[in-house]
């Protein structure tokens, strides 16, 4: 089998108790995966807002199970919402739990949206592999789109941990923010932000509310790149 292949089956061995094995990682930091699910789909929010940017068609790259679909519609005003996954196991467990009326889930994607969002994927990618997914997510998005990259933060020796309890984690090989801002912008993409995301675990989280102060220094226990498909006829406020 390619590397793709192999990785698609293992996930696929996984979607039935995805969330039992990603809990054994999270439980580390007193949150489930509901919390960082609405968390990271509300900073994104806030980016958007920012920017005046409404996205009507939404993406999801490398959706899992679903995990995020509820806050991309809840958050970001109820947009047509595209999951898309090379597990077939996950997309059916995505679509029994989610799917209907403009929410849909597959494995190959169909015409030009305004925003891909994608979380925990690209280290899971083979590193020959990921020049290509970034190019897969340049094609789908219309001119002006954006591409909202979430990643875990290798810098964070938390984020490690959590990663090294998780069993589809562990032989992931995470990026950098600069590797990742170097693999967008050499796929085409302009970068609009960089910010990081989650510092305090539960036991803390009486000071989450300076998190978005210390958004742009590399403590957090995930990052998200902002990127633009660029466009003649878009500009930024």
């Amino acid at each position: 089998m390619t590397n793709s292949s192999t990785k698609a089956a293992a996930f696929d061995a996984y979607a039935g108790n995805y969330d039992t094995a990603l809990a054994q990682g999270l439980a580390v930091s007193g949150e489930d995966k509901n919390y960082f699910a609405r968390g990271r789909v509300a900073w994104l929010a806030r980016c958007l807002d920012r920017l005046g940017f409404r996205p009507r068609s939404v993406v999801d790259f490398g959706c899992g199970t679903g995990s995020a679909t509820p806050f991309l519609r809840e958050l970001l005003g109820n947009p047509t919402l595209l999951g898309l996954d090379i597990s077939g196991k996950s997309v059916e467990v995505a679509e029994r739990l989610y799917g209907g009326g403009d929410t849909r889930f597959m494995v190959q994607p169909e015409g030009r949206i305004d925003l891909a969002f994608c979380n925990g994927v690209f280290h899971h990618i083979p590193l020959a592999e990921r020049a290509g997914a970034v190019d897969y997510v340049y094609r789908s998005l219309r001119p002006g789109g954006l591409f909202a990259l979430w990643e875990n933060n290798p810098w964070n020796p938390g984020t490690r941990y959590v990663m090294s309890r998780i069993p589809f984690d562990r032989d992931a090989i995470p990026l950098a923010p600069r590797t990742a801002r170097r693999l967008l912008q050499t796929g085409g993409f302009e970068i609009v932000n960089t910010r990081f995301q989650f510092i305090f675990p539960r036991m803390l989280r009486w000071f989450r509310g300076l998190e978005p102060l210390a958004a742009g220094l590399p403590l957090g226990a995930q990052y998200q790149v902002l990127t633009r498909k660029p466009s003649p006829s878009t500009t930024w406020r």
